[in-house]
C-alpha cells in the first residue's frame, strides 16, 4: 500500500458513510493533506453536494460552463455542529486551469511531502574580552604577566625603540598578484650567539625573516633589551615547567634546563590606533614545531586577538570564536607551544586609544611627554636542530618556509608539517609551487621532548 492509499483509508475510517476514491482525494487536496479535515470537508455540506459526487479530479479541475449554477446550500441536522475547513472552490479561483488535453496529472505527493527542514548551523559565540590573567590562562594556550619589567627599565626601552623605529621599515610581499604593504614599521634583533653555544653561523636566518630574500645583518640587542631578556627568559622558563610539553617540542640540553632561551627578536612599532596587523600564525621556519613565543608590550593599550583554527572534524560542531586581550604598558604574554598551530592572531585597528603617558621621564629634570605609540617586542628562540644550513630550498634556491596543518590533528596534536616555497613573496608574486612534507627524524632533527621520553622509558621500563 502506497501514502495515497494509506491516506484515503485513514480519511474512510471517519466517514459514517462510503465515499468514492476520487472524492476522498478531492477532499485532501483541498485540506492540504490533513487527513482530519478532509474527513469533516466531505460531511460538510458543500462535501456532501450531489453536484460533486462521482466526479473525478481531473473532470474537477476543468473550468465550469457558463450555464453552471452555484450549488445550493443545504441544512440537514446532521451537519448543524460540524465546523468545516475554509474552502473555496468558485470559479474564480480557476480562471485559467489547463486543459484536460495539455495538463499533467496532478502530482498528489508533491503537495503532501513535507518541507525539507533547515540545515542547523552550530552555534556562533560572540567575541569574549579576557580582562584578567586568570581568563587569558582558562581560555588560551597563553598566559599574561602584568608589570613584567622594573617601571624605570620598562620605560628606558619604550623611550630606546621609539628612536631606533625612526629607520624601521615597512614589509612588503606579493600577495594574490600585487604588492601589499603591513601597516606597521617592523625590525629585527639579534644576540651574537644562539643561547647555547659560540655558533654564529645562525645569524643568516634573521636576513630571511618574512621577507622572502636575504636583507641587511640585522642589528644586536640594544642594552637596554638584553636587560629586559634576562628577566623575561626567567619568567617564561617558570612558567614551562608548569605547562604540558608536545611529543615535537624543543627537548632542550640532557639535564633539561634552561628550557628556552631568546636569541631572536622581532620589534614592531604601531603609531595610532589605525596601524594593525591582520590574523595570522608565526612561520615556523627556524622555530621549529610547538615554539613558545615571548611578547612583549610598552606604550599605549592595544587589544590582543586571538581565534583558534578549529579542526576539519569539528567544523559542524562548532564555530571559532575571538578573543580580546587588552595589554597594557609592560606586559608581557606568552604564547605557549601550540599556539601557533591551533590559533591565529593579531592586533586590529582601533577608533579611539589613550595615550601613553610615561611614568619616568627620558631626563632626570625632563618632562614624559604623552605618547599614541606602541611598540612590540616578540622575543623567541631560534632552535639549533632548525639553523639555516639544515633548512631546505626549493627550486628558486630560497630557503624554504615550515608551515603546521592546522586543519588536522592527531589525539589534539599537530603532526604534520610542510615545507613550501617562499620564493613567490618577492619574485613578482612567481615560485616554483615545490613543497615537501616534514620528516624529523629523516632530516636530523631534534633532540624533541617524545624523544627524551621515549630514551627515559628505554632505560628505566618502570618509569613508563
Amino acid at each position: 500500500m502506497d501514502d495515497t492509499d494509506t491516506l484515503i483509508a485513514l480519511v474512510s475510517s471517519l466517514l459514517p458513510e462510503p465515499h468514492t476514491n476520487d472524492t476522498i482525494i478531492d477532499a485532501l487536496v483541498q485540506s492540504n493533506g490533513d487527513v482530519e479535515s478532509a474527513a469533516r470537508y466531505l460531511q460538510s455540506d458543500v462535501g456532501s453536494s450531489k453536484k460533486r459526487k462521482g466526479v473525478d479530479l481531473e473532470t474537477w479541475l476543468k473550468p465550469p460552463s457558463k450555464k453552471a449554477k452555484k450549488p445550493e446550500s443545504q441544512t440537514s441536522s446532521s451537519s448543524a455542529h460540524v465546523t468545516p475547513e475554509p474552502v473555496d472552490i468558485s470559479p474564480s479561483k480557476h480562471k485559467k486551469p489547463p486543459s484536460s488535453s495539455s495538463s499533467k496529472p496532478t502530482d498528489l505527493m508533491a503537495i503532501l511531502r513535507p518541507p525539507p527542514s533547515p540545515r542547523k548551523d552550530p552555534p556562533r559565540f560572540p567575541p569574549m574580552t579576557l580582562s584578567t590573567p586568570e581568563l587569558v590562562a582558562q581560555h588560551t594556550p597563553c598566559t599574561l604577566h602584568l608589570s613584567v619589567l622594573p617601571p624605570d627599565l620598562a620605560c628606558r626601552l619604550f623611550y630606546t625603540m621609539k628612536d631606533a623605529s625612526r629607520e624601521w621599515k615597512r614589509n612588503t610581499w606579493w600577495l594574490f598578484d600585487r604588492v601589499v604593504e603591513s601597516p606597521h614599521l617592523t625590525s629585527f634583533f639579534t644576540r651574537r650567539t644562539d643561547g647555547l653555544d659560540n655558533d654564529e653561523s645562525w645569524h643568516e636566518a634573521a636576513q630571511f625573516w618574512y621577507n622572502g630574500r636575504p636583507n641587511g645583518a640585522p642589528a644586536p640587542f640594544p642594552l637596554e633589551m638584553e636587560e629586559a631578556c634576562k628577566i623575561i627568559e626567567s619568567v617564561l622558563n617558570d612558567e614551562m615547567r608548569k605547562r604540558k610539553r608536545y611529543k615535537r617540542e624543543w627537548g632542550g640540553t640532557p639535564d633539561g634546563d634552561p628550557l628556552w632561551r631568546a636569541n631572536v627578536a622581532a620589534s614592531n612599532c604601531y603609531q595610532g590606533g589605525k596601524e594593525s596587523v591582520g590574523f595570522h600564525s608565526d612561520q615556523l621556519t627556524y622555530l621549529g614545531p610547538y615554539p613558545t613565543i615571548a611578547s612583549l608590550s610598552l606604550g599605549t593599550r592595544r587589544n590582543f586577538s586571538l581565534r583558534e583554527v578549529v579542526p576539519t572534524d569539528q567544523t559542524g560542531m562548532r564555530k571559532a570564536q575571538t578573543f580580546n586581550i587588552p595589554l597594557p604598558h609592560n606586559s608581557l604574554t606568552i604564547m605557549h607551544a601550540s599556539c601557533q598551530e591551533r590559533f591565529k592572531h593579531s592586533i586590529p585597528p582601533q577608533n579611539a586609544i589613550d595615550l601613553f603617558r610615561p611614568t619616568f621621564p627620558r631626563t632626570p629634570n625632563g618632562t614624559a611627554e604623552p605618547s599614541n605609540c606602541r611598540i612590540n617586542i616578540t622575543f623567541r628562540f631560534y632552535r639549533p636542530d632548525f639553523r639555516p644550513k639544515s633548512i631546505p630550498r626549493c627550486k628558486c634556491g630560497v630557503p624554504m618556509a615550515l608551515r603546521p596543518d592546522m586543519k588536522n590533528r592527531n589525539e589534539e596534536e599537530t603532526d604534520r608539517y610542510w615545507w613550501s616555497c617562499y620564493a613567490g613573496a618577492q619574485n613578482d608574486g612567481k615560485g616554483c609551487k615545490y613543497w615537501k612534507v616534514m620528516n624529523m627524524k629523516g632530516e636530523g632533527r631534534g633532540p624533541c621532548v617524545g624523544d627524551l621520553n621515549t630514551s627515559r622509558t628505554d632505560e628505566n621500563p618502570e618509569a613508563a
